[in-house]
């Protein structure tokens, strides 16, 4: 069963985009760290996709400390928690993450524990993400518009802001 395109309209916890940078700077044990935080002090489904997020992150940690196992272990977990979110949620393309999570668990098996310390970490792709949001209206289905703290609908004028999106973290 697909998530609700309504938890993926929403925004990323500041946490989150901390993880984001710092994984994509392969800081894996940082970003898990700041991808557990914004999972602590989120509500909801969301708590979900940074929990797949942070479990990649420890695999790729796993592979450049050349624990196999571990690495292969933490994947599979990984996998529970990216399947079924749309193939952007949050301005982060979780379709693109997955599969390359997957390719580098398929280069790494192909090595094999005795050769793991052959692997390259430099391949490990980044998260691919925006900043951007893109609502779509759960009226119509048009794309909707933000300004300041307000979103609306140029279609049939639904509206919603910021407190309907959860913006102030504590």
């Amino acid at each position: 069963m697909m998530k609700d395109e309504f938890v993926c309209n929403g925004i990323l916890h500041p946490k989150a985009i901390e993880g984001l940078k710092l994984f994509n700077e392969k800081k894996f044990f940082e970003a898990h760290e700041e991808l557990e935080d914004a999972w602590r002090q989120e509500t909801g489904e969301i708590r979900n996709l940074y929990q797949g997020i942070l479990q990649v992150a420890v695999t790729y940690l796993h592979i450049t400390r050349r624990n196999y196992n571990g690495a292969v272990k933490v994947y599979e977990r990984s996998t529970k928690w990216l399947k079924n979110w749309p193939e952007i949620c949050r301005g982060i393309y979780v379709e693109k993450l997955s599969s390359d999570a997957e390719n580098i668990i398929k280069t790494l098996k192909s090595l094999g524990v005795e050769n793991i310390a052959q692997f390259d970490i430099s391949s490990f792709p980044p998260i691919t993400w925006n900043e951007k949001r893109v609502w779509t209206c759960d009226r119509c289905g048009t794309e909707m518009h933000e300004k300041n703290c307000k979103v609306t609908c140029p279609n049939c004028g639904n509206r919603f802001d910021c407190s309907d999106l959860n913006i102030y973290f504590d």
